[in-house]
């Protein structure tokens, strides 16, 4: 008689799957399914963006991403972890290695100044980096951060490939170089520099960047 009960009727006992229910998704699967993740990280560089490393919180991250709190914690652990994760997404080293790496090495101040500048033209990009930049120098919990990425992630691999001496320090002094750019072009909006034309400001950087780079 224990097989009668009423617990074969939700398809458990007769081996067939219960019938998915229509409209919309559970909590569980708009939230934690795999864009979860990605919509994480859309919502914080805004949040950055716009208030700021210190007025930027792990629950207004998650408000904005429309997830709990814990899911948050559970892909980035704090906040730091949020805003590295959102620099690694906004440098994408993956991109920038090989466009400055890959080619002759004569090329090497050229292709650099060119990928940089390329993507600090495009709105897309110039906005979370711009985000980026402000809340390093604002904060210095994000500027620890920045800094031990664009260290190791990036000049520290691109050094590794260059045969000069003190490839690291000639990696950073081009960084420098490229990022003093930035601020009088794009945060300070400085004449004429604002306005040049991105392949004349190119021609004219290219070398000096390649002496960083490629002269022993």
């Amino acid at each position: 008689m224990a097989g009668t009960g009423k617990a074969g009727t939700g398809g458990a006992g007769t081996g067939e799957a219960a019938p998915r229910r229509r409209g919309r998704p559970s909590r569980k699967a708009a939230t934690e399914g795999p864009g979860a993740r990605t919509r994480i990280l859309e919502a914080a560089r805004t949040e950055f963006a716009e208030r700021g490393y210190d007025k930027t919180s792990i629950r207004g991250i998650a408000k904005a991403a429309g997830v709990d709190a814990a899911l948050v914690h559970h892909y980035f652990g704090t906040k730091d972890g949020v805003f590295a994760a959102a620099v690694e997404v906004t440098f994408e080293p993956a991109l920038v290695l090989p466009a400055v790496l890959g080619g002759p090495p004569e090329g090497m101040g050229e292709r650099l100044a060119a990928f940089f500048l390329s993507v600090w033209e495009d709105p897309a990009t110039r906005t979370p980096l711009l985000a980026v930049l402000r809340s390093a120098v604002t904060h210095e919990a994000a500027a620890d951060v920045l800094r031990d990425f664009v260290l190791r992630r990036l000049l520290e691999r691109i050094a590794a490939e260059l045969d000069v001496p003190d490839p690291t320090l000639r990696a950073e002094l081009a960084a420098s170089h490229m990022l003093g750019i930035v601020m009088l072009r794009y945060v300070l909006r400085a004449e004429p520099l604002a306005s040049a034309d991105p392949a004349e400001i190119v021609a004219m950087v290219a070398p000096t960047l390649q002496r960083y780079l490629g002269e022993r």
